[in-house]
């Protein structure tokens, strides 16, 4: 073997690593979801708690605990569905922004302490998200299956052509930024 051949196996067996290393990470953490969502348990029932990082006072759920619970209701699905997005290798991954910008605003009502009404109006802040995105994924769509019937590939040959491939978790945020 020449000395190319080996470096480019040492790089090789090193981003594999690499890979394998970061994947344990997000299949632990996908595992420990329903740990992350429990911790609410530990937070007391009183309407002040007090913590290292200071005094957190419920106003609008009289209880630290039951504010917790609905974060934790949130928090939870907004950190999975992330983690499908940033690692979701098929063309329609844009939609999953939908669900990521409804959980975002659920969160934010969530810690709104005038909301009398929770969950009832988000629709209407993801109608100007949603006017992007389902054009989108429709017209990508569209030049996949234009392209299928004029050209002899298969679905996931094109699929492969439409996706991007960002080197890591930056590059990607990046990209839509």
């Amino acid at each position: 073997m020449t000395k190319e051949n080996l470096k480019f196996r040492h790089t090789d067996k090193k981003s594999y690593s690499k890979k394998i290393f970061i994947g344990s990470i997000v299949a632990t953490f996908v595992a420990a979801t329903p740990f992350v969502f429990y911790l609410y348990e530990y937070v007391p029932q009183s309407q002040e708690w007090e913590t290292y990082f200071g005094t957190y006072r419920s106003i609008q759920y009289e209880s630290a605990n039951v504010a917790m619970w609905v974060l934790a209701m949130k928090v939870v699905p907004l950190l999975l569905s992330l983690i499908w997005f940033f690692t979701c290798r098929h063309w329609w991954y844009h939609a999953l922004l939908v669900p990521v910008a409804m959980f975002s605003f659920q969160i934010i009502s969530a810690l709104n302490f005038d909301a009398q009404y929770m969950d009832e109006f988000d629709i209407v802040w993801l109608l100007p998200i949603m006017a992007i995105i389902f054009p989108s994924i429709y017209l990508i769509r569209a030049k996949m299956f234009n392209q299928i019937n004029n050209a002899d590939k298969t679905l996931e040959e094109m699929e492969e052509e439409f996706m991007i491939k960002p080197k890591g978790l930056w590059s990607k945020v990046k990209q839509y930024f």
